[in-house]
């Protein structure tokens, strides 16, 4: 360890600077502008006088030299916007605290009281149908919706089974298909209405915590009711 510091000494007397505190706690591990202009300084004081820099390479250094405080002032702009990004990203999912959001899901939640709803995009004319089954993987319900044209259908579970009767509150699972005019059928991805208890903020984005469906990126809402 003497030898290495040793070294650094002789480094920095043979430029005619001051060599740095080996007991510090931190050093720093890159280069500033003033620390450039330095070595320059040190560079040009310290250059044969028979053979003199040329202007050529002075305009080269002094490129660099502009080019590393470019560097510098670019990074502490995208640092900033971060952490602007962030802070816009917390208040966008604390107002939707206590509103209902329409995400991609298979699931459904059923309160004790009230209905379930969501909704397909249909490819086109005919008939939506979506199975509704519970925690056992049992079918309750079986909901049938006509789609005049492609596009957005709706869809509303009253929260009974087949033959009328109240099911308990909690999470279901639902599977939409279409079937066309000419008889084909296709499976479609389902979307449903869930309110939005809190927010959680993790190190790639905001997530929305979802009665009953969990947890679900911001970007996945699709529509706030």
């Amino acid at each position: 360890m003497t030898t290495v510091n040793q070294t650094s000494q002789d480094v920095y007397s043979a430029l005619g600077l001051t060599a740095p505190n080996g007991n510090a706690s931190s050093r720093k591990s890159t280069l500033d502008q003033a620390d450039f202009l330095r070595l320059m300084t040190e560079q040009l004081q310290h250059q044969d006088p028979l053979k003199p820099m040329d202007n050529s390479q002075m305009v080269a250094q002094m490129a660099q030299l502009s080019t590393v405080q470019g560097v510098t002032d670019l990074n502490n702009t995208v640092k900033g916007f971060q952490s602007a990004m962030a802070s816009d990203q917390v208040l966008r999912g604390a107002a939707l605290v206590g509103h209902d959001v329409l995400v991609p899901s298979e699931k459904m939640m059923l309160e004790k009281e009230g209905s379930a709803s969501g909704t397909v995009a249909a490819p086109g004319a005919g008939f939506v149908t979506v199975d509704i089954t519970d925690a056992n993987g049992v079918k309750v319900k079986q909901l049938s919706v006509e789609a005049k044209a492609s596009g957005e259908v709706a869809f509303e579970w009253d929260g009974t089974d087949a033959n009328g009767n109240r099911m308990a509150p909690g999470t279901y699972t639902i599977a939409a298909t279409h079937a066309a005019t000419n008889g084909t059928e296709t499976k479609l991805s389902t979307y449903v209405q869930a309110p939005v208890e809190s927010v959680t903020v993790g190190s790639d984005g905001l997530y929305l915590n979802l009665k009953g469906l969990g947890t679900a990126p911001i970007d996945y809402v699709l529509r706030v009711s």
